[in-house]
């Protein structure tokens, strides 16, 4: 049961569900508790199946990555064919739920993150381009959007605010572990931004998108989504990434025998997984504290 629980990516799941709730609690209208759970809970399993089918397909490159090689597929805990049944059965499942309890936009929606992150990111991008994770995180800058269509019915621009902050800090943060973890990237043959272009381009293109990310950040306040308590957390933690961004690319190339716990790259990736979760919970405090006063 524990495999089973890491095929579906947990670290990700709560990533994904965390985002799904915002942007269903910030859509307008209403969902009836019952309702929404289902919904929260039909995205999860969407999620883990798209994580589990991901797992299904790149064992064998997790079985060259350090990072990846104690998963249940290569480390042999598990057979190909139940991770890939038990994704396609999740998969199935949640969206057909999500249709039948919540709404079809949701669920088409639903169905549209797992095929993009299964056959566009997985099997598609992932193997042949180092755009990959700026083409294939389109899938996981949606969920927010799901969330929100599951009240809505629609596609807003709240919708399409919460998705651009993801969709554009996703390069940014993926590349920051690509290049700690460059090494494993390089000995599987996945062509990494850092192993294919390397590190310094890299951080060219991390300035680059951080740069778009910061003032893009602020839209939910140009559109009335939410406040000034949002826009501050916005402005204090986006001058916190810029400056992580810059000492990145100040610190110079990094040896490669340098051991990925010392690589300035980390700093940025772990503060870039606060930053989205201190936006997005910004997004919400303001949403259910201080609009009901206005």
């Amino acid at each position: 049961m524990a495999d089973y629980a890491v095929l579906m990516k947990p670290r990700v799941m709560s990533l994904v569900v965390f985002t799904a709730l915002v942007g269903m609690l910030l859509a307008p209208g209403s969902i009836d508790p019952w309702t929404g759970t289902a919904a929260i809970v039909f995205i999860a399993f969407g999620a883990g199946a798209a994580g589990a089918i991901n797992m299904w397909y790149d064992r064998d490159i997790d079985a060259q990555m350090r990072r990846t090689m104690q998963r249940p597929l290569p480390a042999g805990r598990m057979r190909p064919g139940s991770a890939l049944v038990f994704g396609m059965l999740m998969a199935t499942g949640s969206v057909l739920a999500m249709g039948i309890y919540v709404n079809t936009v949701s669920a088409a929606l639903l169905l549209a993150t797992i095929g993009y992150y299964v056959f566009v990111y997985t099997v598609w991008l992932k193997r042949i381009t180092p755009q990959n994770v700026v083409i294939g995180g389109v899938s996981g800058a949606l969920p927010p959007v799901v969330g929100w269509a599951s009240v809505s019915a629609d596609i807003g621009l709240g919708a399409i605010a919460l998705f651009l902050i993801i969709f554009l800090w996703t390069p940014p943060h993926s590349w920051a572990l690509a290049l700690f973890r460059r090494g494993d990237y390089q000995a599987a043959g996945v062509p990494m931004l850092p192993v294919v272009a390397g590190e310094r381009a890299t951080q060219r293109q991390m300035i680059a998108y951080t740069a778009l990310l910061l003032p893009t950040s602020l839209l939910p306040v140009a559109i009335g989504l939410s406040g000034v308590l949002y826009a501050g957390v916005a402005v204090l933690f986006g001058i916190g990434f810029a400056f992580y961004t810059v000492s990145l690319w100040q610190a110079g190339q990094t040896p490669d025998n340098t051991p990925h716990t010392e690589h300035p790259a980390r700093r940025l990736f772990f503060f870039s997984i606060q930053y989205l979760f201190a936006l997005y919970l910004a997004l919400l405090i303001d949403q259910i504290v201080f609009y009901p006063l206005i």
